[in-house]
């Protein structure tokens, strides 16, 4: 074939295609030879010389299809009932004849698209080299063309489905939708209607809706979502309220939530079977409404009793059914908080005995598993309910049992730690799982700064004395409160941890100088050397009178003397309260080596070169005041090892050695009674929780004010309410007295014109 242009007979040529386009269009045999020929003619045509005749083919075969569709609906689709049987007659009122409209239309419309999805390509020359290249380009189509015109011509494949649109669907619509709408509907009751291809009909032609115009770059859903998509929804809503109100007769809530989801599974099952894939969100909101939103009273009339029965059946399908609608969690997730808060309350509110710590975190850990696994399993995890055990634990953590008392939750937390960290028996790895499950209940605690005071307080008693289970639990457990709340927060912690190093390397060289200066001490000596400002000490702080035994002088000195060498400008402080030591008894039928507290020993030493004293004589010689006296006398006749001529320890009571003393155990202790916190050094806690509180909330109202200037006095209480909220929940009166201090001391001052605001003093 030629392909340069040429003259061209157009009815002669046009006559000939005409023949294969209707052939193409009603799929029939066409043979390849001619196909190919034809390709050649529309070729041809397009360039012809000495004008294309390109638009005369066009509306040649424009006109064709439009009297194509127009005879395929007057006589196949919807003939005229005057010319159909009786028989035909009852097919028609029949939707499961497959000569009903659905049908009739179904198999039209396929046999229809897919020809003009042949005679597209047979058309492609003019398609590509005349057509598009007069077509708006997307963005004149979105944007929209001034100078375009209305009689844009679109490729043939278009051309035919819009066609189709026009002369077909435009002119059974209402009958097609009416049918579509029955077919759906018998299928929702469970008619007889899946029988042989009713769905894949129905399909179908819903199908042809998006189809013929899913050409179109904008609002190629337009003619589908007007024809069939809005009574579609509406004549499901209209089903579905008629359900819900059949359903809310005859069952309980636990029944109605089970038919509902059932419904709504199959509903979803169907909208996936029929329906173009934007329709499926929409279906479900309306479905939802009808069944859900409308009926949320009778949904939430059980709520109570299915949460503290805790009925995960029912509250699964009732999360199940609520999460979808905007805001109606907000009860069941309330209800579920309150539950939780009532059984974390009843669970700590009754705690007795010595272990009162182990009972107040385990229990609370017991309750937060507990819902947690429930939420996992009945909630799906929902961020919404946990975040509502979250603050249901923080609220119980935090609750105050006594209006007049502190929250006791950081020192409870404290001392199960302590005693984990404690030597016991307990693995290694039974010790970590407890500290790491103990975070979760300190992560809910608001006053970490009173937790920080007393962990430190115990971890101090457990270095010195040496109470650790493993120097590493101690530091594993440090990382963690690390992670939790930051490096400031452990700060000292490391340090005391720091001493205890360095302290071990200090004995190591003054054994070493002992060694090289040829010098005796005549004892064992380990010495812990703290920084002050590091260790949590409290009152020990305060040096308690004390005239050392002969015996310790000598180590004394030499350890002064040894260390102001090394370290010159440093001060010493001897703690005697916190040390302790082994004691050799021989007095006895058999020896015995019992460790003991400083002053104990002071005590015993005494008695070396006599059998008796008063108490007078003691406390004059080691020159103790009267509380520390009593406390360590008295431990001592407790274990026996002294005794007392009068109950009363007073001035004259005689003290004398106990020769009959005897003990299972070789070596044994008597210090553990005097190293247990007493309310003293917890009062004494708290109220150094206070202090540090104080100097907090100053130095942040400073550094605000310093960087404001000006600021007014509820702008400045939200400032220092977010920078403390890490370490503890301040008062508003504590706020107000620190302010108060602060104007005090000249820091800052109010503004002369205005009561509410303060300047900073520069």
């Amino acid at each position: 074939m030629s392909l340069k242009p040429k003259r061209v007979n157009f009815d002669e040529t046009w006559q000939d295609l005409k023949e294969t386009v209707k052939e193409v269009i009603t799929l029939s045999n066409v043979k390849r030879e001619i196909w190919n020929n034809r390709f050649g003619d529309v070729y041809s045509i397009c360039v012809a010389y000495p004008e294309p005749l390109a638009d005369k083919l066009y509306d040649e075969t424009k006109q064709f299809l439009e009297n194509h569709v127009q005879n395929l609906l007057a006589t196949q689709v919807s003939p005229p009932l005057s010319s159909m049987s009786p028989a035909s007659n009852d097919q028609l009122s029949s939707n499961n004849d497959e000569q009903t409209l659905l049908h009739r239309y179904y198999d039209a419309w396929s046999e229809y698209s897919q020809g003009i999805g042949y005679l597209n390509k047979l058309y492609l020359y003019l398609n590509q080299q005349h057509i598009k290249k007069q077509k708006l380009s997307e963005a004149e189509i979105v944007y929209g063309n001034m100078y375009s015109d209305n009689q844009e011509q679109m490729e043939i494949g278009e051309l035919g489905l819009d066609i189709w649109r026009i002369y077909m669907i435009e002119s059974l619509s209402i009958g097609l939708v009416k049918k579509i709408l029955d077919g759906i509907k018998l299928d929702r009751t469970g008619g007889d209607f899946t029988n042989g291809n009713n769905a894949k009909v129905i399909n179908g032609v819903i199908q042809s809706f998006v189809l013929v115009q899913d050409y179109k770059k904008k609002g190629s859903l337009k003619l589908y979502q007007d024809l069939f998509e809005t009574p579609m929804i509406q004549a499901s809503g209209e089903y579905y309220t008629g359900e819900a109100q059949k359903l809310l007769q005859k069952c309980s809530v636990s029944q109605y939530m089970e038919e509902v989801i059932k419904k709504m599974e199959e509903e979803s099952k169907r909208a996936q079977k029929y329906l173009h894939i934007s329709s499926i969100p929409k279906l479900r909101k309306e479905c939802e409404e009808r069944m859900i939103t409308d009926h949320l009273d009778f949904l939430y009339s059980e709520i109570n009793e299915m949460v503290s029965m805790e009925k995960q059946s029912d509250l699964r399908n009732l999360y199940t059914l609520l999460k979808p609608v905007p805001d109606a969690l907000k009860t069941l997730i309330q209800t579920f908080l309150d539950h939780i808060k009532n059984e974390g309350i009843e669970t700590i509110s009754n705690l007795k005995g010595e272990t009162v710590h182990i009972q107040f975190v385990e229990n609370m850990l017991q309750v937060h598993h507990k819902y947690e696994l429930l939420i996992a399993e009945t909630f799906k995890n929902d961020l919404l309910f946990l975040s509502a055990l979250d603050k249901a634990c923080a609220s119980v953590i935090n609750k105050r049992l006594n209006d007049k008392q502190p929250c006791r939750s950081a020192e409870l937390v404290a001392k199960y730690c302590d005693s984990l960290l404690k030597k016991s028996k307990t693995t290694e790895s039974e010790i970590e799982s407890k500290l790491t499950k103990s975070i979760t209940i300190f992560k809910y605690i608001e006053d970490k700064d009173v937790y920080q005071k007393f962990y430190s307080r115990m971890l101090a008693k457990r270095l010195i004395h040496e109470q650790s289970q493993s120097m590493d639990a101690e530091e594993a457990m440090i990382n963690k409160l690390k992670q939790a709340c930051g490096y400031e927060f452990t700060n000292k912690l490391h340090r005391m941890f720091t001493d205890i190093s360095v302290s071990v390397d200090l004995n190591n060289k003054f054994n070493t100088y002992l060694k090289d200066n040829n010098l005796e001490i005549g004892i064992n000596l380990s010495i812990k050397v703290l920084q002050a400002g590091a260790w949590p000490l409290g009152p020990t702080q305060v040096v308690i009178p004390f005239s050392v035994p002969q015996e310790f002088e000598k180590s004394i000195k030499m350890f002064e003397d040894f260390y102001h060498i090394n370290f010159s400008g440093r001060k010493l402080t001897w703690l005697h309260h916190l040390c302790h030591g082994e004691l050799k008894i021989t007095f006895l039928k058999k020896p015995y080596i019992i460790t003991m507290q400083t002053y104990q020993m002071a005590i015993l030493l005494l008695f070396e070169s006599c059998d008796s004293l008063t108490c007078k004589e003691i406390q004059e010689t080691l020159q103790l005041n009267a509380d520390t006296f009593q406390k360590h006398m008295q431990s001592l006749i407790e274990s026996k090892l002294l005794l007392a001529s009068l109950e009363n320890l007073e001035g004259d009571t005689q003290i004398k050695l106990n020769f009959d003393y005897s003990n299972k155990r070789t070596k044994f202790k008597i210090t553990a009674a005097l190293q247990k916190e007493t309310p003293q050094e917890v009062e004494h806690t708290m109220n150094a929780v206070d202090e540090d509180r104080k100097m907090y909330l100053q130095a942040a109202i400073v550094r605000i004010m310093k960087s404001r200037k000006v600021l007014r006095h509820n702008a400045l209480i939200q400032e220092i309410l977010s920078q403390s909220k890490v370490s503890f929940a301040p008062s508003i009166a504590m706020i107000k007295k620190c302010i108060e201090s602060l104007i005090d001391k000249q820091y800052i001052e109010r503004a002369p014109n205005s009561g509410d605001e303060y300047s900073y003093v520069a």
